[in-house]
Parts: C-alpha cells; sequence; structure tokens
C-alpha cells in the first residue's frame, strides 16, 4: 500500500450534515478497498476565500484526506469523488511508496 492525501474542495453551501455524509463516502470507500484512513482535517482547513471563483462561487470548504490505499483503488476513489454533488474540485497526491501501519 502507498500513502496518499486527497483535499476536497466542497461547496460553502452544504451544511454540515452533507460535509459529513461526504465524508463518509471517502472513509468507506477507502476502508473498503482494503485501505486505512490515516487522518481526516476539516477542522484546520474550513471554509475559506477562494484565490478565484469556481462555478461562481468565491468561498469553498476545504478537507484535507490522508490515507494509505492500493494504487489501483485510488482511480476508483477518484471516480466516486468526480460524482458526488457538492464536490467543485479535488487533488489527490501519492506521498510515500510504502506504508507501514506500525510507523503510523
Amino acid at each position: 500500500m502507498r500513502k496518499y492525501e486527497t483535499m476536497l474542495l466542497l461547496s460553502p453551501e452544504l451544511g454540515s450534515e452533507e460535509r459529513q455524509t461526504v465524508i463518509d463516502m471517502v472513509t468507506g470507500v477507502v476502508e473498503a478497498d482494503g485501505g486505512t484512513m490515516v487522518e481526516v482535517n476539516e477542522k484546520d482547513w474550513g471554509l475559506r476565500e477562494l484565490a478565484y471563483p469556481v462555478r461562481k462561487q468565491t468561498r469553498g470548504y476545504y478537507i484535507l484526506f490522508t490515507y494509505a490505499l492500493p494504487g489501483a483503488a485510488v482511480a476508483e476513489l477518484e471516480r466516486k469523488i468526480r460524482i458526488t454533488d457538492g464536490v467543485f474540485k479535488f487533488v489527490t497526491v501519492k506521498l510515500d511508496d510504502k506504508y507501514e501501519e506500525e510507523a503510523a
């Protein structure tokens, strides 16, 4: 397994329930594909002004996921993120080639 980070930019119009639904969906996909969720960071990022308008919005809610997942399963996670309502943009970055759960 490799370690990845995914940053989601969500619509500011989503309520806390809808944001939690997106978090649960991402966590569920990672764990269903045999991965491990290392961290979900929504408190430090939160609602912020955007540098430029995205879909006519000037603010967005950021959530950062850190997880370990087999490489082939990342494509499935990204596919599900693309079809999720309320997600403006996302980016996935590979952090480490190997992930050892004991070290985390």
